[in-house]
């Protein structure tokens, strides 16, 4: 599929803390130190910028989709209050049993995305905090990229369930110093 270049982004663990626990309210929702200041380097750039990430709280009674959706509004609002913005917001909001084809790992938020906004997955970025997230993007075509902010925090690659991430840096910001170099 011919389209735009984007960069796909893990919510918890590579924009806001990864707490361990659902978020339930907006006020909740803390970005990671640099996470907004990225997204506004990247939408400078010219790379669009996608969210795409499991949600299942939902699916399991925790919070609403409109608490969810409220959740989201404060987290557009606190990248543009750096001048940033996010080209859309992807999720599912299944529960783990559900048997959905856009629970990471499989790759359908990815393919929700690249219809959405018009993108050549080949050309786009899937940047996780897991493995999950990897296989997501590795399934999809993209390139996968670990950030050591969320769920892991130490990489070996001897240890990390395969497919294994193209590239690794500390956090968000490093990746995209890295890309924007390129």
């Amino acid at each position: 599929m011919a389209g735009r270049r984007a960069v796909l982004l893990d919510r918890d663990g590579v924009l806001t803390e990864e707490t361990g626990a659902y978020v339930t309210r907006p006020q909740d929702l803390r970005l990671l130190p640099g996470a907004a200041e990225a997204v506004v380097r990247l939408n400078r750039a010219g790379w669009a910028v996608a969210v795409v990430t499991n949600q299942a709280g939902v699916g399991k009674g925790i919070l609403t989709l409109p608490e969810l959706e409220a959740i989201h509004a404060q987290l557009q609002a606190a990248i543009a209050r750096t001048g940033g913005h996010l080209d859309g917001i992807f999720l599912c909001p299944h529960h783990p049993d559900a048997g959905c084809d856009c629970r990471k790992p499989l790759p359908g938020l990815l393919w929700q995305a690249a219809r959405a906004l018009q993108l050549d997955l080949a050309a786009c970025y899937l940047v996780g905090d897991s493995p999950r997230d990897i296989a997501a993007g590795h399934a999809a075509g993209c390139h996968t990229v670990l950030v050591l902010t969320g769920h892991t925090r130490h990489y070996r690659p001897e240890t990390f369930p395969p497919p294994l991430p193209e590239q690794v840096f500390p956090a968000l910001p490093d990746f995209v110093d890295t890309l924007l170099r390129t």
